[in-house]
């Protein structure tokens, strides 16, 4: 029988093996082809996240585009008709005057008043079914965003600031302004 002694070849196999130290400095990995690829990795990934950013502003954009169209549309759906309502207020105005003009007179104009007076609410009635109302503010306090103060009276019977008169009815379109109603402002006595 061989003993460990007799067969060299043993004690060689028993023996730790042997490793050589590798130099990480020098690692035959890091080629210059390599440091390239990933330089080259790293670019494209830092495209492809702008690519990313690009493409959600993009859609950000396209949105806001796409609901300020819809604001436009409904803006113009609903003050389309500011200029045609305009053209109607003098109409409503000129019936008015002729109103108040036939107002106490003999009964032989009665028919031609109450003609005025249905014309005068048949309009008036078309412009509310479109969202046009009207401002009459006899005895309110004065608003600068809805009255047009034409003049200042002193009144000791009312207080200041308050609407005495009104000039010419105010009218208002969808909640915005078409024209301001001209009256005649009450002040304190002096």
């Amino acid at each position: 029988m061989t003993t460990e002694q007799d067969n060299p070849q043993v004690d060689q196999a028993q023996e730790a093996p042997h490793v050589e130290a590798v130099d990480t400095s020098e690692n035959p990995a890091d080629t210059p082809e390599e440091n390239s690829l990933e330089a080259r990795v790293a670019e494209l990934e830092e495209a492809l996240q702008q690519a990313k950013d690009n493409a959600l502003r993009a859609a950000a954009e396209a949105q806001n585009a796409r609901r300020r169209a819809e604001q436009d549309v409904e803006k113009a759906h609903k003050f389309g008709q500011e200029k045609i309502v305009s053209d109607m207020l003098v109409v409503a105005d000129n019936l008015e005057r002729a109103l108040a003009s036939v107002e106490g007179a003999d009964e032989q104009f009665k028919p031609v008043t109450e003609g005025l007076e249905l014309t005068l609410k048949s309009l008036i009635d078309g412009l509310k079914r479109h969202q046009v109302v009207q401002i009459d503010p006899k005895g309110e306090p004065f608003d600068p965003q809805f009255h047009q103060a034409m003049t200042m009276v002193p009144n000791p019977d009312m207080e200041p600031n308050t609407v005495m008169d009104v000039f010419q009815k105010g009218y208002m379109l969808h909640g915005r302004l078409v024209r301001p109603a001209m009256v005649v402002v009450s002040k304190a006595p002096e």
